[in-house]
């Protein structure tokens, strides 16, 4: 699987513990102040560096708070729990988790708004969030095939557009419910969700365990 850290921008040598400390400043200011009153010199003061070292790798507060939050979607992983709907409640569950942090849910929610009007900013949300968690989808579907639960597909096109569609249902779903509806994304309800997207609208009126 493809490296899963923010994209590498160019310019002179980088500090990774520099790095490393701004991004957490950032998630911090964003749980104690929130996304309007976070500023990069409160960030610079937090992570104790010039806040010209946050101008020479961000631009400004958007970018710096959607590679805040993309580090910690790099954590997510696709858990091998022995079958497809076991890896995919497994991964819905660890998402739903992170989306719960304070920092991820103020963050993205913030970046999401201002990239309506911004189309570098959603194009940078799309590289650095969206795009490596669809290599989860690549990889799921992946182990799935080798197990004999899905069959192999020999057109490219087709298979990247499942992809997307798989990516988009998944995501769509546990971002409204965690974000949107403000509701648990628990093990039932993520045990539900994952037999109406295996078996189809039917299966929403079967009972658990039937």
């Amino acid at each position: 699987m493809q490296s899963r850290t923010p994209a590498v921008r160019t310019g002179r040598p980088r500090s990774a513990a520099a790095d490393a400390a701004i991004l957490a400043a950032t998630r911090a200011a964003l749980v104690e102040l929130g996304w309007s009153k976070l500023t990069l010199g409160d960030v610079a003061t937090r992570a104790g560096v010039a806040k010209t070292t946050l101008y020479r790798r961000w631009a400004g507060k958007n970018e710096l708070v959607v590679d805040a939050v993309a580090e910690l979607f790099a954590a997510l992983e696709l858990p091998d729990r022995g079958s497809l709907a076991a890896d995919i409640e497994g991964v819905v569950l660890r998402f739903a988790a992170i989306l719960a942090q304070p920092a991820a849910k103020s963050g993205l929610m913030a970046v999401v708004a201002e990239s309506t009007r911004d189309d570098a900013l959603r194009e940078r949300i799309r590289a650095s969030i969206v795009e490596p968690q669809k290599d989860l989808v690549l990889e799921g579907r992946a182990r799935a095939q080798a197990r004999g639960e899905l069959p192999p597909e020999s057109d490219p096109a087709e298979a990247a557009r499942t992809v997307d569609l798989i990516f988009d249902v998944v995501a769509g779903a546990v971002v409204h419910r965690t974000l949107v509806s403000a509701e648990p994304a628990d093990e039932e309800w993520v045990h539900g969700f994952t037999r109406v997207l295996l078996l189809g609208l039917s299966s929403a009126s079967e009972q658990p365990g039937t």
